[in-house]
Formats: C-alpha cells, sequence, structure tokens
C-alpha cells in the first residue's frame, strides 16, 4: 500500500464524511443496497480503504454501531490515516451506547482539519447523552462553525436546544435543517415531534407522512406516528404503523412497549405482561415503561410486584402522583393499610388533593382504627367539586432563599424556589419582577413564561398572567399550558374565551382526560347536555367509573334530558362513593322526590343540611 493510496483515502474520507452525523437524510432501502454492493466491493478487493471508509458511513446511517466499528478499524489496518478516521470511529463507540469510549477515541490523538466538524459533532452528541448541557453546547458550536449547512447536524442541534427548554431555538435549528434539505426524513420526523408538543397530535401526522415519504424505511418516525395515532385514539392505524416498524427493526423494544400499551387499553392485560417482557430490560428505566408494568401488575393479582415497580419510579421521580397512587393501590390491594397510607401522606397533605387518595386514605386510616384521621379525609373528599389549586411550597429559611435568587437572578436553580417562596409569603410584586427578569433572559422557555404567570395570577393581575401564558402556549400547546391559560381567562372575565382554550386543547390532543373534564363543567353551565354526556363518558372511559363527580355530573345531564332513570343509577352510584358530599344529595334528593320517593328524598335533604351546619 503506497503513499498516494493512503492520502487518497483520508481525502475521501474528508469529502465523504465530513457532514456525517448520527442521522441520514438518504432512505434506508438505499443505503442497505448501497452497504450490500460496498461489502462486495470489499470481498473483491480487500485492501480497498475508500470502500471500508463509505461502509462505516452506511453503517453509521443505519445506527449500525458495530459495524461501523469493524469497517473503519478494516481501513486502518488496510493502511487508512487514523487521524482522519478517528471521528468516525468514535461515532461508531457513540452508537454503540458507550460515551466513554467514543470521546476516548476522540482524545487518542489528532484529527485532520476536515474532520474537526465531524468530532464536535459526535462529542457534542456524547456530552448530551450524558445531561452535560454546557459541554454539548461549546460542541455543537464547535460542529456548527465547521459544518454550518450540514441539515443531519441541525438536527441534533434542535435535540440539543429541545432538552435545554429551548422551544423557539429547537424550531428554528429543525427548520433550518429542512431548508438545507426538504428530504431529511430526520428533520421532518424532529418537526413532527416538535409540532405534536406546540400544536397538537393531528397537526403533527401531516408531518410524520412527509418524514416517511422521504424515507418509508425511518422506523423512529413510523414508531412515534404509532403512538400519536394512538393518543388520537385511532388505535387500529396505530397498530397498522407497528407492524410496519416490526419489520424494520423487530427487535426494537419501543414497538413492543407501544404494543402493550394496547393491549392495557384492551384489557388484555396477560398479553400486555408478556410484550413487556419481551422488551428484556431495555426500557426498565423509563418512566412510562416502569408506570405500564405497575398497573399490569395490580390488575393481574401482582400486588408486590406492582408495588415494586411503583416504587422504582417514585425513586426517579418523587413528584409522580400516579406512581404514588399506584403504590397506594397496590399496597391496600395487597393488604397492607398502613403502607397505603404512608404512600399517600405527600399526597393528602397537599390542599389539591383528589377525592380518590383521600377517599382511599379515608379507608386506610379507619382500618388502622385512626377514625377522626379517616373521618377528616372524609370530609375533605366530599367538599371537593372541580378545579385545582396549584401550591407552593415554602422554604424554611425565607431569607436564605432570596438571597440565593438575588446574588444569581437568572439561575433558575435558585430563582424559581424564590419565587414560590415570595407568593405562599404574599409577596407577589418581587415573585413578578424576578419571573420578569427570568424570561426576558428566556423567551423561548415555555417554563419561563409559565413561572411568570403563575406570579401574576398570584397577585391578581391577570392581563399580565394572560399575556404571559398565551406566550408559554405558544411555545407548548400542551395541558399543563393550556389549562393555566384557561384558568387565567376565566378569572379576568373571559368565560368565552377559557372555554376556546379548553375546547382547542380537545382538538388538539383528544385524549386529554383534563380538556374533557372542564369542558364537560362548561357544556352543563351552558345546558348543553349531549356534550356534557359525551365529555364526561370520555373520562369515564380513561380513568374509571370511581369519580363521584364524572358521575353526578352525568347523573344531572341525563336528568335534565328526561333520562331519570339513568340518572338515578349515575347518582347512586357517587353517592356510595362519596356519601357526605352535599352537592351529590341535593340532586339524589331532587331525583328521588321526582320519582316519588318523598321521605328518602327528605332524609337526603336533612343530611345535607346537617353537613352544611
Amino acid at each position: 500500500m503506497g503513499f498516494r493510496r493512503v492520502w487518497t483515502g483520508a481525502l475521501l474520507i474528508a469529502a465523504s464524511l465530513s457532514a456525517c452525523g448520527g442521522a441520514s437524510d438518504t432512505p434506508r432501502g438505499e443505503m442497505e443496497a448501497r452497504r450490500a454492493a460496498l461489502q462486495q466491493a470489499i470481498a473483491d478487493d480487500p485492501g480497498a480503504i475508500a470502500e471500508r471508509v463509505a461502509l462505516a458511513r452506511v453503517a453509521i446511517a443505519l445506527g449500525d454501531g458495530v459495524g461501523a466499528e469493524a469497517a473503519v478499524k478494516g481501513a486502518i489496518e488496510a493502511g487508512a490515516n487514523d487521524a482522519a478516521l478517528r471521528p468516525l470511529l468514535a461515532r461508531a463507540f457513540e452508537l454503540q451506547g458507550d460515551g466513554a469510549r467514543a470521546l476516548a477515541a476522540l482524545e487518542a490523538g489528532p484529527v485532520i482539519p476536515e474532520m474537526l466538524g465531524e468530532a464536535a459533532w459526535v462529542a457534542g452528541d456524547v456530552h448530551l447523552a450524558n445531561g452535560d448541557l454546557a459541554a454539548a453546547r461549546e460542541a455543537y458550536d464547535r460542529a456548527v462553525h465547521e459544518l454550518p449547512r450540514s441539515s443531519a447536524l441541525w438536527v441534533d442541534v434542535a435535540r440539543f436546544r429541545d432538552a435545554s427548554a429551548d422551544m423557539r431555538g429547537a424550531r428554528d435549528a429543525v427548520d433550518y435543517a429542512i431548508e438545507l434539505d426538504a428530504a431529511n426524513s430526520a428533520a421532518l420526523a424532529y418537526k413532527a415531534n416538535l409540532v405534536r408538543r406546540a400544536e397538537g397530535l393531528t397537526a403533527a401526522l401531516a408531518w410524520y407522512d412527509r418524514a416517511l415519504a422521504a424515507d418509508p424505511g425511518n422506523a423512529a418516525a413510523l414508531i412515534d406516528q404509532a403512538a400519536t395515532l394512538g393518543d388520537l385514539g385511532r388505535y387500529r392505524d396505530m397498530l397498522t404503523a407497528l407492524r410496519r416498524a416490526a419489520v424494520l427493526v423487530p427487535r426494537e423494544p419501543r414497538i413492543h412497549y407501544l404494543q402493550a400499551v394496547l393491549a392495557a387499553r384492551a384489557a388484555n392485560y396477560r398479553l400486555a405482561r408478556s410484550l413487556l417482557q419481551r422488551t428484556r430490560g431495555a426500557l426498565d428505566s423509563e418512566p412510562g415503561f416502569m408506570l405500564l408494568s405497575a398497573v399490569v401488575e395490580l390488575e393481574l393479582g401482582g400486588e408486590a410486584v406492582a408495588a415494586s415497580w411503583a416504587e422504582r419510579l417514585l425513586a426517579e421521580q418523587p413528584h409522580n402522583f400516579a406512581a404514588r397512587r399506584l403504590l397506594a393501590a397496590a399496597e391496600w390491594a395487597g393488604g397492607d393499610a398502613e403502607a397505603a397510607l404512608a404512600a399517600l401522606r405527600p399526597l393528602v397533605a397537599r390542599p389539591d388533593a383528589d377525592s380518590w387518595s383521600l377517599l382511599l386514605a379515608a379507608r386506610a386510616a379507619a382500618e388502622q382504627g385512626r377514625d377522626i384521621e379517616s373521618a377528616g379525609y372524609q370530609a375533605r373528599a366530599a367538599t371537593l367539586d372541580r378545579g385545582e389549586a396549584v401550591p407552593f411550597a415554602v422554604d424554611a429559611d425565607y431569607g436564605l432563599l432570596t438571597m440565593a435568587a438575588d446574588a444569581a437572578p437568572l439561575d433558575p436553580a435558585t430563582v424559581i424556589p424564590a419565587i414560590s417562596a415570595d407568593m405562599a409569603r404574599g409577596n407577589t410584586a418581587r415573585a413578578i419582577e424576578r419571573a420578569v427578569r427570568l424570561r426576558d433572559a428566556n423567551p423561548g422557555v415555555a417554563d419561563a413564561h409559565m413561572l411568570l404567570g403563575d406570579a401574576a395570577l398570584a397577585g391578581g393581575r391577570y392581563a399580565l398572567a394572560v399575556e404571559a401564558y398565551r406566550a408559554a402556549r405558544n411555545l407548548d400547546a400542551g395541558e399543563r399550558t393550556t389549562l393555566r391559560l384557561a384558568n387565567a381567562l376565566y378569572r379576568a372575565g373571559d368565560a368565552a374565551g377559557s372555554g376556546a382554550a379548553i375546547m382547542a386543547l380537545r382538538d388538539r390532543q383528544p385524549s386529554s382526560v383534563a380538556a374533557d373534564r372542564i369542558a364537560g363543567h362548561l357544556a352543563i353551565e351552558l345546558g348543553h347536555w349531549d356534550a356534557a354526556i359525551a365529555h364526561f363518558e370520555r373520562v369515564g372511559s380513561r380513568i374509571g367509573d370511581r369519580d363521584a363527580v364524572v358521575l353526578r355530573e352525568l347523573a344531572r345531564a341525563w336528568a335534565a334530558k328526561g333520562d331519570d332513570a339513568r340518572a338515578l343509577v349515575l347518582i347512586d352510584r357517587a353517592y356510595r362513593l362519596q356519601p357526605l358530599n352535599a352537592g351529590i344529595m341535593e340532586l339524589y334528593a331532587a331525583l328521588l322526590e321526582r320519582r316519588g320517593k318523598r321521605q328518602a328524598a327528605a332524609d337526603l335533604r336533612d343530611k345535607a343540611a346537617q353537613i352544611g351546619r
């Protein structure tokens, strides 16, 4: 092997790989055909360098880190310049999930100037995967400086900005990636993911379609599309997409997970368990996987296993209320009332505790002979009607919090606790001042606008709250922003605007229980009984028939339509769940009286009056 051939190989590497990252804009089918052709060429000429380098590039585009590593090492053994191939080897290690080896490969020696951009790109991806956003930012800045027109690189920059909560920056980056290459399937798929959050599920589908038109073999896009279709309730279409993805990546664990979601929704928990087991531990640390596993095991009678999954999730996400409720349910079903109550205490200690948690806490306390505590939980559950409060914790040392925030006014880690403490102390003007400064420094971050909205709402400055929440919703149109905006509009006296915001959320995210619940209440107030029934029945289909408020509102709507028989069944069930709820008793009494049961109605009204005293 002569010097000329080695140098020619290095030039080919620089020309062909300087814009190569973790994603490719070439359809998967074409890449597979190219890999087969290159493998044949290498078999014909084992000393070929350029073909081995091209093979490494194809393997990277296909996500095959092992194949890329073999191709790179084969090229080096054939005499290629390792300073040119070092970033490529690092990429192969990164694709195998070994970030430490990837960084070590980059630091093992010099890198030719033509490949500096690729080296920085790999480093950025590794740092991003490790959660080191500062190092990732510095690496991506260097990569973009070297490769300013790489569409694939700009997709990873979008991922980085998204991970940094810079939604606006992420949108700009992915839009530029598409501007550079309108057929970049990875860019189009990531755009779909951003649109899903900002504009809703339905709007995202058109972008998934574009991504798959550009590359029908984009398995990641198919899987994300399937998840979106599932959230829209289009389960048949979801299954079709998953089957297509399974042909491309048959061992992909996310496919089994989403199939398990479908099985669980159909109440086929044994199939769901089998599908979850097929992931072979690959997703065990994912919150959604842990939550679904807990649900499935609880439904199949595996209370101890369900509790274990819920505990693991709580160790990662201590404020995951769904996991806490599951843990309580598992402990209760397993006969451990004390553990169930312990699991519920962080929930029932909150002023916005839900009725299910309060009622289970009441039963668990009663089981332990704590009658006064049990009665307190029952009384609180009985007073619940609708709406949620957003509590803010107060640190024991308010002075230390504010001093830390004053010293670092743009550091969210110090400012956010100080804003919460300011609001809890009634110092809303100071909270708003801090939030405005943080918002101005982070205009592309939805949470920064939301924080200002929360402070403004606490201070009664509804116009400012509406403005802030609208800005947040423009960046992230999910439940958390839209529900805040609807609440602010309602408190500002714009009931119509509040209702429009809720219905927009319902249209964008049909799976939203909160949107259906609030839309149902609005329909009740307007006397739109059929709409109210539709909304509350959708809520019931998702959360079960043990929510007393949902049952009461359904009873009210059916009674208004003249179907007292159906209304009585519903209100009786609500009464059994919350026998101390005066609102339920009043409606129950009215329905009984209409059926001629005057004494029973009078008894219920007396009981309601005694509770109200």
